[in-house]
């Protein structure tokens, strides 16, 4: 699922989202506005918890551990459709958003709120940009990930897309002072 939440106002994030797990995978955003306190990806689990949700969420991050593609486990990259919180398709798969395309979603699909919020319609997220800090291929940007997703400062960079023009993986450095929106994953599926 997508989701967004308004929170790491120290590393100039101010909104995650997220995606769910391995028979379905979901975006949506985050909505506590509250700094953060922990790993970004500990602020996804704890958003979804929050409303039931009972898999492992993971930030739509590249980090210092990890590429933003390898998030997916690799026997799960080609076999669900990527929906939002209303099971509309952003994605055929894990393995499209990464296919060169600038990770350009399906035409006329949302991406909602843990809350379900448009997070494009709702000004809760005036900047409709997120954060990834990734190449189009889904590798780390060492030069363009916030140090680690670590500082707020408007000189250092961070890879950034406009979810207005409907793409997740555009290459636009962004200064690290920017309040953008982080999408989580869902990346494992406990079945309700």
């Amino acid at each position: 699922m997508l989701l967004s939440y308004t929170t790491i106002q120290k590393c100039g994030i101010s909104n995650l989202v997220s995606r769910r797990g391995f028979f379905q995978k979901h975006y949506k955003n985050l909505t506590n506005p509250k700094l953060l306190n922990g790993s970004v990806d500990h602020q996804c689990f704890l958003q979804a918890q929050a409303i039931g949700l009972k898999g492992t969420f993971r930030a739509f991050l590249s980090s210092q551990l990890q590429d933003l593609y390898s998030i997916v486990r690799q026997n799960n990259r080609e076999l669900l459709p990527i929906v939002n919180l209303q099971d509309e398709e952003l994605f055929s798969n894990w393995e499209s958003i990464f296919s060169g395309s600038e990770g350009k979603m399906n035409d006329n699909v949302r991406i909602y709120s843990f809350d379900g919020r448009d997070i494009l319609d709702d000004d809760a997220w005036p900047e409709k940009m997120v954060w990834h800090g990734s190449s189009t291929q889904g590798s780390r940007q060492t030069d363009s990930y916030c140090e680690t997703w670590r500082t707020g400062s408007h000189a250092v960079t961070g890879m950034a897309s406009s979810l207005q023009e409907g793409y997740l993986l555009q290459q636009l450095p962004r200064g690290c002072s920017s309040s953008f929106i982080v999408l989580c994953i869902e990346n494992s599926y406990i079945a309700e």
